[in-house]
């Protein structure tokens, strides 16, 4: 098994980049650019991606309807629920296919999420040679309890992975995908309109761990030369103050 993948430059440079040339026009508002679909639910489309740019890999985007300007803190709820069983869906038949060693699900939004298109969407990759497992720890999504409902509970990471601010959202065997969807949403909504350090990018990362689910919402800033040189996170010392602060600021029902 291998712990690398390899990047093709010469497929990167074809990428079209919306976020950061506001004058290219967006291959995902146009369908008609779209080439080949492999499953839609009237507005959302799993598309195979155009640029394959990971060897190895079977690269998929799920674009989540809607316009560029829109954004998942936005969505009414029909669209969300509908959004998250799609995508967790896709996500689930893409692991049980035995094709891959393993199955990643992403999302990037903003300049500094490393995305490039601005238009609302996600990421199934299937990798045939590295195993994502092998590096994520049970301990990476525990943390301080902000609510919990219907077998999902949401959270402020005490282990970082990057460090600072990382929220996790662990849905158990017969947690119901709603509520899944919902601390997600709320999440990032508060990062993006109620955190204290403004925040206009952020990654969804989402991990199957034994029979639970989990989902780990970073908000991204630049990142800090203790982890990028030595890997060393670092861990605030107030989360229960940000833990009181999401609990009085978000909707919690």
């Amino acid at each position: 098994m291998e712990k690398q993948l390899f990047f093709e430059p010469a497929v990167g440079r074809q990428k079209p980049s919306t976020i950061h040339n506001k004058e290219t026009s967006c291959p995902f508002c146009d369908e008609n650019q779209l080439e080949i679909i492999i499953d839609r639910n009237g507005p959302i489309i799993l598309v195979e991606n155009k640029y394959q740019t990971l060897r190895d890999t079977y690269q998929t985007v799920l674009i989540e309807g809607g316009g560029c300007e829109s954004d998942l803190s936005q969505y009414p709820k029909n669209h969300l629920y509908k959004l998250f069983q799609f995508a967790m869906k896709h996500w689930q038949d893409f692991m049980l296919s035995g094709k891959y060693a393993s199955v990643l699900m992403f999302k990037n939004h903003g300049p500094l999420s490393g995305g490039s298109i601005a238009h609302p969407h996600m990421q199934i990759v299937g990798l045939n040679k590295v195993d994502y497992r092998t590096n994520i720890h049970n301990e990476d999504f525990k943390g301080y309890v902000i609510d919990y409902k219907d077998e999902v509970e949401w959270n402020l990471s005490s282990n970082p992975r990057m460090g600072f601010y990382e929220l996790n959202v662990v849905m158990s065997q017969n947690g119901k995908i709603e509520a899944f969807a919902d601390f997600i949403q709320q999440s990032v909504y508060y990062l993006l309109n109620l955190f204290r350090f403004p925040c206009k990018s952020y990654n969804l990362f989402f991990y199957q761990i034994g029979a639970s689910f989990a989902c780990k919402i970073v908000p991204r800033y630049v990142t800090t030369p203790l982890f990028v040189g030595y890997s060393i996170p670092q861990v605030p010392t107030d989360l229960e103050l940000v833990v009181k602060d999401i609990q009085n600021k978000v909707n919690i029902k």
